[in-house]
C-alpha cells in the first residue's frame, strides 16, 4: 500500500506501518522477517496478514547494508553473444538460487575500460563476490579488489599465481583432440581460424592444434592460419570466402575453428558456395553449444563442460566466503570431442 500524507511525497508502507496494523512492536515485525521461529503462530499469522492487507515489500537493500553483506553475485562475462557465456551463466544461477543469491550479468564485450567500469560499480555496490572471464586474468585491477574484501573468481581462464580461483578448461588439449581428429580423417593441410593474436583461450587451442601435427611428423606449415578480428557467424563467412579463394594446390581440407559460432559461418559459406561438407572441406568447432547439433551438417566440436563451468564457479567462491583459512583453488576441467558428419566421410 502507498501511504499518502497531507502536503508529502507518497511512500511505500513500511515496518512501522505493519506494526500498527498488527498491533505489535516494531521488534515483533522485525522478528516475523528475520527471526520468525520466535514469534507464535497465532502473531506471526497477525503479522502476515498486516503485510499482505498493507502490500508491504522488505526493504532488502537496508537489511543488506545493517548486515554489512550482500545477498547478490556478478558475473562479468567476456561476449554476451556468445551462447557459450550465456550457457556458463546459466550454471553460476542455478548455483546461486540454491544458496539463496541473486546473480547480476554484465558484458565487457571484450572492452578492458567496460571491465574496469563495471567492476568498479559492482565494488561499490558491495557485492559477495565477483566471477569473471577477464579481457587478461592478470589485469592488476582484479588483485585490488580482492584485496579491499570483494572475492574474485576468474572464470575461463587460469591466472598467474595464487590471488584468486579459478576455474576452467585445457584448451590446449582441446585444440589437440580437434586436430589429432583431422589427422586420422586423412588431412594434412588445416586452416585455423580465430583471432589467436587476441584471446588467450584461442591462442591455447591454436597451440594445441600445433602440438597435434607435430605428434604426427607435420610441421607448422601445415596449419594455414585465417585470422579473424572477433568469433562471429560473420567471421566465420568471411573466413570461408578467403578460404574457398585460395588456389587448389594449397587450400587446406579442413578447418579447425575457435568456435561454434566461427564454424557456422564457415558452414553457411560452404553452403553458399556449394562446396560439400565434409567432401570438400571438414570442419571441426569448438564449445559444442546447442546450435552445433542443429546445423544443416551436424558440427563436430570440442564440448566444454559449460554449465558446470559457472556451477564449480559460484561453489569457490561461496567457499571463499565462508571457509576460515581459505585456500584458492585452480579448477582445469578436461574437454571432449563430439564427432558428427561435419568430419565423417
Amino acid at each position: 500500500m502507498v501511504i499518502r500524507e497531507p502536503g508529502a511525497e507518497p511512500r511505500v508502507a513500511g515496518m512501522k506501518e505493519v506494526a500498527a496494523a498488527a498491533g505489535v512492536s516494531l521488534g515483533t515485525v522485525s522478528n516475523v522477517l528475520n527471526r520468525p521461529d520466535r514469534v507464535s503462530p497465532a502473531t506471526r499469522a497477525k503479522v502476515e496478514a498486516a503485510m499482505a492487507e498493507l502490500r508491504f515489500v522488505r526493504n532488502e537493500s537496508a537489511r543488506q547494508l545493517r548486515a554489512g553483506r550482500s545477498r547478490v553475485l556478478a558475473y562479468v562475462m567476456l561476449d554476451g553473444s556468445n551462447p557459450f557465456f550465456t550457457d556458463v551463466a546459466a550454471g553460476m544461477e542455478d548455483a546461486a538460487d540454491a544458496a539463496d543469491l541473486s546473480l547480476f550479468l554484465c558484458n565487457s564485450a571484450h572492452q578492458p575500460s567496460r571491465e574496469a567500469a563495471y567492476l568498479g560499480r559492482l565494488e561499490q555496490q558491495r557485492v559477495q563476490g565477483v566471477l569473471i572471464t577477464p579481457v587478461d586474468p592478470d589485469e592488476p585491477l582484479l588483485g585490488e579488489i580482492a584485496r579491499r574484501g570483494t572475492p574474485v573468481v576468474v572464470v575461463d581462464r587460469t591466472p598467474e599465481g595464487t590471488t584468486h580461483c579459478s576455474v576452467a578448461v585445457d584448451d590446449v588439449y582441446g585444440g589437440e583432440i580437434a586436430v589429432r581428429h583431422l589427422v586420422e580423417q586423412g588431412h594434412d593441410r588445416i586452416a585455423f581460424i580465430g583471432n589467436h593474436t587476441t584471446v588467450g583461450q584461442v591462442r591455447d587451442r591454436r597451440l594445441g592444434a600445433l602440438r597435434a601435427l607435430e605428434a604426427a611428423g607435420l610441421g607448422p606449415d601445415h596449419l594455414v592460419d585465417l585470422t579473424t578480428s572477433a568469433l562471429t557467424v560473420a567471421d566465420g563467412r568471411g573466413a570461408g570466402e578467403r578460404l574457398a579463394g585460395l588456389p587448389a594446390s594449397v587450400r587446406p581440407t579442413a578447418a579447425f575453428c575457435a568456435n561454434d559460432l566461427v564454424a557456422l559461418g564457415l558452414l553457411q559459406t560452404c553452403a553458399n558456395l556449394r562446396m560439400s561438407v565434409p567432401d570438400d572441406l571438414a570442419i571441426v568447432g569448438y564449445d559444442d553449444i546447442e546450435f552445433a547439433a542443429a546445423a544443416a551438417v551436424p558440427l563436430t566440436s570440442v564440448r566444454q563442460p559449460r554449465r558446470r563451468l559457472g556451477r564449480t564457479a559460484v561453489e569457490l567462491l561461496l567457499a571463499e566466503t565462508t571457509e576460515t583459512g581459505h585456500e584458492h583453488r585452480k579448477v582445469v576441467f578436461t574437454p571432449e570431442l563430439v564427432v558428427r558428419a561435419s568430419t565423417l566421410r
